[in-house]
């Protein structure tokens, strides 16, 4: 059975301090990937230029640069599943034509690495 965090239709929030910035409804997911349609919400668009630079960096394969986008993401927002309880650790990328992928953990990344 699939993990009820990951069934298609289910929805992720994206969140700048307490403003919802966009809704990931799930399409599919490939462990450790989850896959969504986006919608965006205002206040995202301040975000927009953030996750295109990690976008070109990852497809430069520079990633010097893709980690240090992902630290201003992870800096800036929070997630939250769709039973609206936080995601400790997510890894998003939020792609130009509306759709996204992310990895996540229900504890920070450094503390599974220790």
């Amino acid at each position: 059975m699939a993990h009820p965090n990951l069934t298609p239709g289910g929805i992720w929030r994206l969140h700048s301090g307490d403003q919802e910035i966009a809704r990931l409804t799930v399409t599919s997911a490939d462990m450790p990937w989850t896959h969504a349609e986006v919608e965006t919400l205002p206040g995202f668009e301040e975000f927009r230029p953030l996750f295109a630079e990690q976008e070109r960096a990852i497809d430069e394969e520079d990633w010097e640069r893709a980690d240090a986008c992902y630290t201003q993401i992870r800096g800036a927002l929070t997630m939250t599943f769709p039973d609206g309880s936080p995601v400790a650790e997510f890894m998003l990328h939020i792609h130009d034509d509306g759709t996204a992928g992310w990895r996540w953990h229900h504890e920070p990344f450094d503390a599974v690495n220790q």
